[in-house]
């Protein structure tokens, strides 16, 4: 169990390194929205991929390091390794999006395709480890990494009214478990609400079992298909209370479109999922309440994006 005080260390490990992303509020939908679509290579993950890299000691970073991603957490990984100076290698998938997997190949990480999808790319990145020695960054289900996507929570805290409820997309479980530490430790009565697709709902499932289990992911959000709930992951979402709900692939395809008509804001899917939540009335929210909808993720394909687009 992560503390407020390991964000905050985190927060400090990391300033000055990334965005601090803006948080707009929509009277439509009316909720704040933590537009963290404009990360540093588009997406939250680069917090937890730093705190952890920076911890490493002098033979880690030598040997370098390796993790597992659909493309977002990758990225992440391949900028912040980088910027340290340390070799890094992605696991991915054969299926992965290719705007994603040349991002990678753009940071400087050399990416392993031999996966076949995401259930299987956890036991490719185990063979990867051992016949490489590299350091795991896991993707979230590492304290490090969930103390750094914690700092979302943070910004959201320091930069606008204290939230009563708040919603993230959720494939692992490391930003939301990350943001409820930071949430719960100035509003114990807040709801953190982990929105999930109905094809992928590790937390979900995890919540229903009393247990990670594994699932089989299948959903256009590509940045939401964790296999599994990380073990951290679940156990700080199951003491803090944390909520979860599903979204259908529909609804995730509506509140893309509406956020990039109304907020003109052009996330992924993923990132469209807490909005998508509200446009449902799935998060239960009352009249007067403080909302925040975390909106992480803005590496789509130009060709999706068109796409759904063109739907209505």
């Amino acid at each position: 169990m992560i503390e407020l005080d390991d964000v905050e260390r985190a927060a400090r490990t990391i300033a000055g390194r990334v965005h601090r992303t803006p948080l707009l509020y929509s009277t439509t939908l009316g909720a704040h929205l933590k537009a963290e679509l404009f990360q540093k290579t588009g997406a939250f993950k680069v917090r937890g991929a730093l705190n952890k890299i920076a911890s490493l000691t002098k033979d880690e970073r030598k040997r370098g390091v390796a993790t597992v991603s659909a493309g977002n957490a990758g990225q992440a990984v391949a900028w912040a390794a980088r910027e340290a100076g340390v070799d890094a290698l992605i696991v991915t998938w054969r299926t992965a999006d290719a705007l994603k997997v040349a991002a990678m190949r753009g940071y400087g990480a050399t990416v392993d395709l031999e996966a076949d999808g995401p259930t299987t790319a956890f036991d490719r990145l185990s063979e990867v480890l051992i016949e490489t020695g590299r350091t795991l960054v896991h993707p979230f289900d590492d304290p490090l990494v969930i103390a750094g996507q914690g700092t979302v929570g943070l910004e959201i805290l320091e930069d606008g009214p204290v939230p009563d409820v708040v919603l993230a997309g959720c494939g692992g479980g490391g930003l939301i478990s990350g943001i409820a530490v930071a949430v719960k430790s100035r509003n114990s009565r807040a709801r953190v609400i982990a929105v999930e697709p109905e094809g992928s709902t590790a937390l979900h499932s995890a919540f229903e079992a009393g247990q990670p289990v594994p699932v089989t992911p299948h959903t256009a959000a590509d940045a939401l298909t964790g296999p599994f709930a990380g073990d951290h992951c679940f156990e700080i979402c199951r003491e803090l209370g944390v909520e979860s709900v599903l979204v259908s692939e529909d609804e995730l395809f509506e509140a893309f479109r509406w956020a990039y008509a109304r907020t003109k804001l052009a996330c992924e899917l993923g990132g469209a999922a807490p909005v998508a939540a509200l446009l449902a009335g799935k998060a239960g929210v009352q009249k007067g309440e403080t909302v925040v909808a975390v909106v992480s993720g803005g590496n789509i394909a130009p060709q999706q994006a068109a796409a759904i687009l063109a739907q209505s």
